[in-house]
């Protein structure tokens, strides 16, 4: 019984990995081993996506997810969490599996695993509506959800509609019907990662497809173009540099992107020498120092009437990188 609805799982909700391929996705190509890496990356979550379909037991499915190398392995996390949470979803008599999760081995990676939450909810016809009403609960009654990583899931749906509806989301600028004020504005920084993958990496592409956003929507798009740059990596310092030049004069919404980057690494432990490349870089300091300045900024954290938790947070972040360019 066990293993036919394991096959049942994988029969209706399977993923095949040729779904991360450029020529699948109909991607930009560019250079041959940058669009390896981007395309293992997409394979890595996928890994992770189906180890949870096929055991969504913590110990089965950690196992499999530490059997990935440790610096991509934080992609399998994410996608272990699309799975968790699309069966939460689709079971409700049993929904604490992304709970338990990051009670668990999750804790280390729960950047990525709020991530890959989005990506589920984008899949599930009512998730984004029934999400977005937690968000708009009273923060604490039931400690779900973090009241400021939890905003991570809304980047996830983000980067998902951008991976995989790039014409309507990146092409055609379409802004997501389901999502109103603030939501909106972390979507973008979500669908600001999908363009590292959907134009290879590419500065001059990622700007030109940036500069037909409206002004409003461009600083947020940056910020996840920082946080892809320096998580997924892929590219030479000189890329790097050109990029910073490029995202003028969204020089700190790229460079707290990076800082998230290099947090979520830090604190799983496996941080690497492209985050700290584009650290130098983007950050002007190293990895470790770019993340602990999103420790400091947490401390005495709250909304401020107008804008949430997660906002304040970034604009603290933005504003310590405002003053290490205008004092370096």
């Amino acid at each position: 019984m066990v293993s036919s609805l394991k096959w049942l799982r994988k029969r209706i909700f399977g993923i095949s990995l040729q779904e991360a391929t450029f020529a699948k996705r109909g991607f930009l190509e560019g250079d041959a081993g940058l669009r390896q890496r981007l395309e293992q990356i997409g394979q890595i979550f996928l890994l992770g996506y189906q180890a949870a379909l096929n055991d969504d037991r913590p110990e089965g499915l950690v196992r499999q997810l530490n059997a990935i190398e440790i610096e991509l392995r934080g992609f399998a996390f994410e996608g272990a969490a699309m799975g968790l949470a699309l069966l939460d979803g689709l079971t409700p008599w049993k929904r604490n599996r992304v709970q338990s999760f990051l009670k668990g081995a999750g804790s280390e990676y729960a950047y990525m695993v709020y991530v890959g939450v989005g990506w589920a909810l984008a899949r599930l016809p009512w998730g984004i509506e029934w999400y977005l009403a937690q968000l708009n609960k009273t923060w604490g009654m039931e400690g779900e959800i973090d009241p400021v990583l939890g905003w991570l899931v809304l980047d996830g749906y983000g980067f998902h509609q951008g991976y995989f509806g790039w014409q309507r989301h990146i092409q055609e600028m379409a802004v997501p019907p389901r999502l109103s004020g603030y939501a909106c504005r972390v979507f973008d920084q979500g669908l600001g990662r999908s363009l590292w993958f959907v134009k290879g990496a590419d500065v001059r592409r990622i700007h030109h497809a940036i500069e037909n956003f409206s002004p409003s929507r461009r600083a947020d798009l940056w910020s996840g173009v920082g946080l892809a740059c320096a998580y997924a990596g892929g590219v030479e310092r000189a890329v790097i540099e050109a990029l910073q030049v490029a995202a003028q004069p969204y020089w700190s919404e790229l460079s707290q992107g990076a800082a998230f980057a290099a947090k979520s690494r830090q604190r799983a432990g496996n941080l690497t020498a492209h985050t700290e490349v584009a650290c130098q870089v983007l950050c002007a300091m190293s990895a470790e120092a770019a993340a602990g300045i999103t420790d400091r900024m947490l401390e005495d954290l709250h909304p401020d009437g107008a804008n949430p938790a997660y906002e304040v947070w970034r604009r603290r972040i933005q504003a310590q990188f405002v003053a290490v360019q205008v004092n370096p």
